[in-house]
């Protein structure tokens, strides 16, 4: 009998101690301690026309990537300098979309079909990218028959897609030659007053000039615009073609953009590639980003982009989307509080990141913006939290738009409290290195969260780093799962 009593105690005082070192491994994670990278080499081979393949016969692929620092305008910058562009375009970026949110009471909604099934699908890379307001990831894809190679920006928070065309009136710099349409078999104009006209914002524009053909405005929060024809072409991507894709063909294009050649709209709205193509693939995309500094090795798998339903993966924590009945350009998550160190931060909850039904607040993920955005009463309750859990750590000066920083000179790892989104339907909890970067080359490392004066928040990409972010138009939710580059 006491042999059982002893068995039994052995047994709960084993069970208490593996709950509590779990709890304990849950609080706190190891950040490794790297300095800001140098830029990579710019690595992309271009493909022929002879390795497309049509939408039919195309599966999920991988594509090798390389980060828009290393292109020729950035390649004399240093690490510091480099960060500090981001974080300038980065604050561009916000303004714009907090700007857009604003103003959307009125904005014409396109609405979506259900889409069949479909088994096809297609990936290809996404360079961290460089346009100041309107995107960090790039990817490289063919425009035009026969295809003509371009950079793309990567944008989840625009709809239509567009690229600077010749004859110019006003174009930026860009790295590859400008697109001529007349050199192209595929391309066609829009008719004025025809229904895929009618499906931008305002096509009341070529009505107002007498013009045949449809015009198209795209205008940014920054200040930058792109004006041009609304027109079809096929887009080729690394091993797939996508015929009479909807986009506007630039003439007047002016403002921060430097470098792509245009953006590829991967937003909510029914002229954004995803929708475009959704009877194709099934309104399933997803990306993952790896270090912002990876070209793709053995050690550093590259960044992509996928398309189809292997876009997303079922083992991924699964949120559903919000809808804004104003705009429908965003991606709305329902984030319910956050975790840091194991328990949940008191003054962050549900209601400060509520939609209201004026389309004010809430919560949307972006791939072009950097810091995760709070609205400024949620994110002091984290950064305090954040700072109580790492009081052990030295305290730097502040940095930029970083009010908590670290000096980590001379260590090679560290503990750091876990930081946990709470979603609707999941948790998910971030890496260190998500959460805890480097902003000089002098060790000194800061809290990647920043408040905000508006109701707006924003997760940004340093947060999704290393997750394979899942956006299920037609299943009307997100899905993250991590590791999985």
């Amino acid at each position: 009998m006491e042999r059982k009593v002893l068995n039994t105690l052995v047994f709960c005082i084993t069970i208490l101690l593996s709950t509590v070192a779990s709890s304990s491994s849950s609080q706190y994670q190891t950040l490794i301690v790297n300095t800001l990278p140098s830029s990579p080499t710019l690595s992309w081979p271009d493909q022929s026309e002879s390795e497309f393949k049509s939408e039919s016969t195309t599966t999920s692929l991988s594509v090798h990537l390389s980060h828009i620092d290393a292109l020729s305008s950035f390649s004399d910058s240093t690490p510091s300098e480099l960060f500090n562009l981001r974080l300038r375009r980065d604050s561009l970026r916000v303004n714009s979309i907090t700007k857009l949110a604003a103003v959307s009471t009125g904005r014409n909604i396109t609405r979506k079909k259900r889409t069949p099934k479909s088994s096809g699908g297609f990936s290809g890379a996404v360079i961290s990218g460089l346009s100041q307001g309107s995107g960090e990831y790039f990817m490289r894809l063919g425009v035009g028959t026969p295809a003509t190679n371009a950079y793309m920006v990567l944008d989840t928070g625009s709809d239509v897609v567009w690229l600077q065309c010749s004859p110019c009136k006003v174009c930026y710099n860009q790295s590859d030659p400008i697109f001529d349409p007349k050199k192209s078999k595929s391309y066609a104009t829009v008719a004025c007053g025809s229904r895929l006209c009618r499906r931008l914002d305002d096509s009341s524009e070529c009505i107002t000039r007498r013009s045949k053909t449809c015009l198209y405005q795209v205008s940014y929060g920054d200040g930058s615009f792109t004006v041009g024809d609304f027109s079809t072409e096929t887009l080729s991507f690394q091993g797939a073609r996508v015929d009479h894709v909807a986009l506007g063909c630039g003439h007047d294009n002016e403002g921060l953009f430097v470098g792509a050649a245009g953006l590829l709209g991967l937003g909510r709205g029914g002229l954004s590639f995803p929708s475009q193509t959704n009877n194709r693939y099934n309104g399933k995309f997803s990306y993952c980003l790896v270090d912002r500094t990876s070209s793709g090795s053995a050690s550093k798998p590259p960044s992509t982009i996928v398309f189809g339903n292997d876009a997303v993966p079922k083992t991924s924590v699964f949120t559903p989307l919000v809808t804004n009945p104003k705009l429908d350009t965003f991606y709305y998550l329902q984030l319910l509080g956050i975790s840091v160190g194991g328990t949940r931060v008191p003054g962050v909850s549900e209601t400060q990141f509520k939609l209201d039904a004026s389309g004010n607040g809430g919560v949307i993920i972006d791939s072009g913006t950097s810091v995760t955005r709070l609205t400024q009463s949620a994110y002091v309750a984290l950064r305090d939290a954040f700072r109580l859990g790492a009081s052990k750590l030295k305290r730097a000066p502040s940095y930029s738009l970083f009010d908590t920083c670290y000096d980590l000179i001379g260590m090679t790892t560290v503990k750091v409290p876990t930081v946990v989104f709470h979603f609707g339907g999941g948790e998910v909890s971030l890496p260190a290195s998500n959460y805890l970067i480097p902003v000089n080359t002098q060790g000194r490392f800061c809290f990647a969260f920043a408040g905000t004066i508006g109701s707006l928040s924003i997760i940004g990409n340093i947060q999704q780093q290393g997750f394979r972010v899942a956006y299920d138009l037609v299943g009307s939710r997100v899905g993250f799962l991590s590791r999985a580059c």
